[in-house]
């Protein structure tokens, strides 16, 4: 069984430590596995490559890196800022996320 996460694609969460720290983005991609994530527009890394189809010129492109999820933090969709996540049960008996900040649950 897959351990759950407090991060999924497509939040939008906020980089607590690092050097990237301060920038919000959405999340594009989780690895489970690594316990990592690509977030859009963080933690650029120069990439040099060939010149090839997608390309033609080739050169140094920008490229998002991975990002540990322990340096993570979901914006609270209300306030707009960081906030710890909690698990409860709801009416359907199915388990949702919500914001420990505003109580709101999380879509």
């Amino acid at each position: 069984m897959q351990k759950k996460l407090h991060i999924k694609k497509g939040d939008t969460v906020i980089v607590i430590t690092g050097e990237s720290k301060g920038q919000k983005g959405r999340v594009l991609e989780v690895n489970r596995d690594k316990n990592k994530a690509i977030v859009e527009g963080v933690n650029l890394v120069s990439k040099h490559t060939k010149p090839n189809a997608k390309a033609p010129q080739g050169g140094i492109i920008k490229k998002e890196a991975p990002v540990h999820l322990s340096n993570l933090m979901l914006v609270d969709p209300t306030t707009g800022k960081p906030t710890r996540i909690g698990r409860k049960l709801n009416e359907s008996e199915k388990l949702i996320r919500y914001s420990k900040k505003s109580g709101e649950e999380i879509k």
